[in-house]
């Protein structure tokens, strides 16, 4: 029996791709094709990207993007992921530097949503795997728990709940938020 291997694409292949109406991610070459995550993802997503984005953009910390910007962390073979929110600060990437492409500049901070199909293993890998290329923070924001669990590059994990006030620590210095607001409609 004979088995053929998939055919590896590039991080601009899938950039074509995704001008077709194609959307997902590549991991080692691989597509992984993703579909809508539903109304309450989109929400608590955009909640996060109106609250990170005011007090980034007020401060010209850097910039907040959501997750059809995509981010090349590997090469031969391609791996571009998508974080549903993410920070990178304007000492990585200037403020003036225009990309066309994918980001070429792993995110300070990753917002990653659970979806109402994802498992929490595969979720909490993917946090892991931004934490090892360089992301200093993920923050795993779960709708059905309604928590937020912090995850440093280094340092221990803590679980917020609607109670808890969530803050920037060291990656956003001065950047607090009840975390009720990441799930009010």
């Amino acid at each position: 029996m004979t088995t053929t291997k998939p055919q590896l694409l590039t991080a601009d292949d899938l950039l074509r791709l995704h001008s077709e109406g194609v959307k997902g991610e590549l991991i080692m070459g691989v597509l992984h094709k993703k579909v809508s995550s539903g109304l309450e993802h989109g929400q608590i997503a955009i909640n996060w990207g109106i609250l990170l984005g005011s007090f980034v953009k007020a401060r010209r910390l850097g910039r907040v993007f959501g997750s059809d910007t995509g981010v090349q962390l590997e090469r031969g073979p391609d791996t571009v992921r998508e974080p549903d929110v993410a920070f990178i600060s304007a000492e990585r990437m200037p403020l003036d530097v225009r990309e066309r492409r994918y980001a070429q500049v792993v995110p300070d901070l990753v917002v990653e949503i659970v979806s109402p199909n994802d498992r929490p293993l595969p979720v909490f890998d993917k946090a892991q795997m931004w934490l090892r290329h360089g992301v200093r923070l993920v923050w795993l924001t779960d709708p059905e728990a309604r928590t937020i669990t912090a995850l440093p590059q280094s340092g221990p994990t803590r679980t917020f709940t609607e109670a808890d006030t969530l803050d920037g620590g060291d990656v956003l210095p001065g950047f607090t938020c009840p975390v009720r607001d990441i799930f009010e409609v």
